[in-house]
């Protein structure tokens, strides 16, 4: 079921910005169990292992000492919302951003490689290039197939219950009697032989003289 992005309280005015602090929502009359089950999902959730690698990313860096946390965390929930909704217009924003940082990483390599004088520096900047470009290409395929989606034909599966008897090679039932149906044509059409007559005139064989021998 799509949830409604959820609207960011204005905070107090007196409250120093940034924030760094990771906000955790316990309602008053809570119970310790209630506690630490919210404690434990806000620990799981994706939205703070995603802040948890932007700081770590920024840290160093001068956008981050201006990163509001709880803004950011729930930022980073309305995102999760709308791709819930069927709203991809942030994750298509993020595979072309990659894509495009990709295909500048792939440029700078190549450059690095040409400019290098020995050979193994410039196979090892050129190999990084080809994984870089290959990456990205995957990427607009990913893209490509989020815009796209394929169409998957599903074939039919006939799936029965019981003793089952094959025959192979036989003809089936209708079949064979049309078989037979056909064989039983070509008999009829056939022409009839004569009968062959019965010779009742003939008289019985007389009797036969035989030598007379002797037994022994």
């Amino acid at each position: 079921m799509a949830t409604k992005p959820t609207k960011t309280k204005p905070p107090p005015k007196d409250e120093k910005f940034p924030r760094k602090g990771i906000p955790l929502v316990v309602r008053k009359g809570d119970d310790e169990e209630t506690i630490s089950r919210t404690f434990a999902a806000l620990a799981t959730s994706p939205e703070l292992a995603s802040y948890r690698v932007v700081a770590a990313a920024e840290s160093k860096t001068a956008f981050g000492e201006h990163l509001d946390i709880p803004t950011l965390l729930e930022q980073l929930r309305e995102q999760a919302a709308a791709v819930s909704r069927g709203d991809l217009s942030q994750p298509e924003a993020m595979l072309l951003g990659q894509a495009t940082a990709l295909q500048t990483l792939f440029a700078q390599l190549i450059e690095t490689g040409m400019r290098a004088s020995m050979l193994p520096q410039q196979e090892l900047a050129l190999r990084l290039a080809l994984k870089a470009q290959s990456q990205c290409r995957a990427t607009l395929e990913t893209l490509a197939a989020i815009k796209n989606p394929p169409t998957v034909y599903a074939k039919q599966v006939n799936q029965t219950t019981g003793p089952q008897q094959i025959n192979n090679g036989m003809a089936a039932p209708s079949q064979a009697r049309g078989i037979e149906n056909e064989q039983s044509k070509l008999l009829d059409t056939r022409t009839k032989g004569a009968a062959v007559p019965s010779y009742s005139t003939l008289e019985a064989v007389g009797k036969i003289d035989r030598a007379k021998v002797g037994r022994r």
